[in-house]
């Protein structure tokens, strides 16, 4: 019996699944300017310190790492280890353990995964710069736009330099309905409204 085509690697063979549609999601995310990863970090709730919940978030990296990316570091250790499971099982009984069998039991491995390689990539990841600070810190930048011409309903692209001095891609809008900012103007960033920015004519444009 094929392993991967088996009805008891089910809950494996949708976990995969989940990896591709992920990244095919992410990846389509970068083209509107909007990162489904910013969208659920937003949304999770934040747990009290010292409070047992709090522990357990810590204890997978949740707040150092984006939570789209430990989710497909589980999704991940997951599959695998429920792959090897019923390989073994496969090789030693001669059957597949049931789906919900083999579903529970790699639960614990791929929490394992999140705790292993969540570590590695919370060292990668600089600390201080979450998605949400981040997104918050551009507000009061200078930048140019880059591509297109910004209008209200209609958003380009434009580029901003941090206070770290890194570059960063936004689609920004003008904040006034009569503005058009034609591709090379300089502007600042207002506010952010959505999955767009807000932006001025720069009236401090040396200081970009």
């Amino acid at each position: 019996m094929n392993l991967f085509t088996a009805p008891e690697t089910l809950p494996f063979g949708v976990a995969v699944a989940l990896i591709v549609a992920v990244a095919l999601l992410e990846g389509l995310g970068m083209l509107v300017a909007l990162s489904p990863s910013n969208v659920i970090d937003d949304l999770l709730p934040h747990a009290v310190p010292e409070s047992g919940l709090d522990r357990v978030l810590g204890w997978l990296h949740l707040g150092r790492v984006p939570a789209l990316v430990l989710l497909l570091i589980f999704l991940l250790g997951y599959a695998l280890f429920g792959y090897a499971l019923q390989k073994v099982a496969f090789n030693l009984l001669g059957s597949f353990l049931p789906a919900w069998v083999a579903g529970l039991l790699a639960v614990p491995p791929g929490l394992a995964t999140v705790r292993g390689l969540g570590s590695l990539v919370a060292h990668i990841i600089p600390r201080d710069e979450t998605t949400a600070v981040s997104e918050q810190s551009l507000v009061g930048r200078g930048g140019v736009v880059s591509a297109g011409a910004a209008r209200r309903g209609l958003a380009a692209q434009a580029r901003v330099r941090d206070a770290h001095g890194r570059m960063h891609y936004l689609m920004v809008e003008p904040d006034f309905d009569e503005e058009v900012f034609e591709e090379g103007a300089q502007i600042l960033i207002v506010r952010k409204q959505g999955a767009f920015y807000r932006c001025i004519a720069n009236p401090h444009p040396h200081l970009i």
